[in-house]
């Protein structure tokens, strides 16, 4: 097969360029890529972002959060992880086989000396832990294939990042994690870098070498760049997309019991409601309007806490504490 090299390690361009070569690439054989991500959450087309990330890790790190036009859940990348992805001339949906993609991938580990099977429809695992997840669209005549190698992902942060926001939880997600995931490296030929292992896969996918590089052209590099900008990395996309939802939460400090409901859409929020035993000087209502119609982020709520501090609506409960109960979430949710 035909490779495509990815622009770089920005998920918003990789997610971006996925989406466009599907649209757009029209290869009359299969194409593959490999590429990377830095710290990033990969949210399913239909997933509600608010609820699969904790958004707290998210900011503090610096970790992207990108939706992808493909269904399935949310995934953690880094640089640890290695991504793939083929682009195949399909006549209908109907005849779309999830193992017949999954299968070049195997053989090519397999090639390396590592012994994997394939789970399900879609998983590869090693010693029984699952080592890569898949997903797959189909349009106009064409299946994307994309899925993931585990090779040395950080499971600390793929808990984090994957709406973990306890402490208290961290270390019993992580157990539960590691006990069903493997990382690649460690079932590996001694010696073999990362970097070795993926030009050794492109040189396997690539009939040993026989195949070449499918260039693109500077019209449609600029063409991926475009949808970047304008839509995977906004975050209209990202959050907006989300289906409408209601948020709740309880947290009890210092200054009283507080309980926030929240009713979001198109990822604005649409209602708001403070219940609790706080000793708030003033009515907080009065400053509801201001939450309305907003999007449901940190640093919009932060501004309108932050115009209306003066008021000790909530009492003695600082900004801070409101914020976390606005975003601290007590489900754990975890990838794989």
């Amino acid at each position: 097969m035909q490779f495509i090299n990815y622009f770089n390690q920005d998920a918003y361009t990789n997610i971006a360029m996925d989406a466009w070569l599907l649209k757009n690439l029209k290869p009359k054989k299969p194409v593959f890529a490999l590429w990377q991500n830095k710290k990033a959450v990969i949210i399913g087309e239909n997933q509600n972002t608010f609820s699969e990330v904790n958004q707290a890790y998210i900011d503090s790190q610096n970790v992207q959060v990108v939706r992808r036009v493909s269904g399935g859940g949310a995934v953690y990348h880094d640089l640890g992880n290695i991504c793939f992805t083929f682009f195949v001339p399909v006549a209908t949906s109907a005849s779309v086989d999830f193992h017949q993609f999954v299968k070049p991938m195997a053989d090519a580990l397999e090639s390396l000396g590592i012994h994997v099977d394939i789970s399900g429809r879609n998983d590869l695992e090693i010693a029984g832990k699952k080592v890569s997840g898949n997903a797959q669209r189909y349009a106009g005549g064409y299946l994307m294939h994309h899925g993931t190698l585990l090779w040395d992902t950080d499971v600390d942060a793929m808990i984090r990042s994957l709406n973990v926001a306890d402490e208290k939880f961290i270390s019993k997600a992580a157990k539960s994690v590691r006990a069903r995931v493997g990382n690649i490296k460690d079932y590996a030929p001694e010696g073999l870098t990362i970097s070795t292992f993926i030009d050794q896969l492109k040189y396997y996918l690539a009939d040993e070498g026989k195949d070449t590089e499918y260039v693109l052209s500077e019209e449609q590099k600029a063409s991926i760049k475009k949808l970047r900008d304008e839509k995977f990395s906004q975050w209209a996309w990202n959050y907006g997309k989300s289906p409408q939802f209601m948020y709740n939460n309880h947290a009890k400090y210092d200054g009283g019991a507080i309980d926030v409901q929240i009713d979001v859409k198109n990822g604005d929020i649409t209602d708001v409601n403070f219940t609790g035993d706080f000793l708030g000087v003033r009515d907080w209502r009065e400053m509801k309007s201001e939450l309305i119609g907003i999007p449901f982020t940190r640093d919009t709520i932060a501004e309108v806490l932050d115009r209306n501090k003066d008021g000790q609506y909530f009492g003695s409960i600082t900004n801070d504490e409101l914020l976390e109960t606005f975003f601290q979430k007590d489900e754990v949710k975890i990838n794989g």
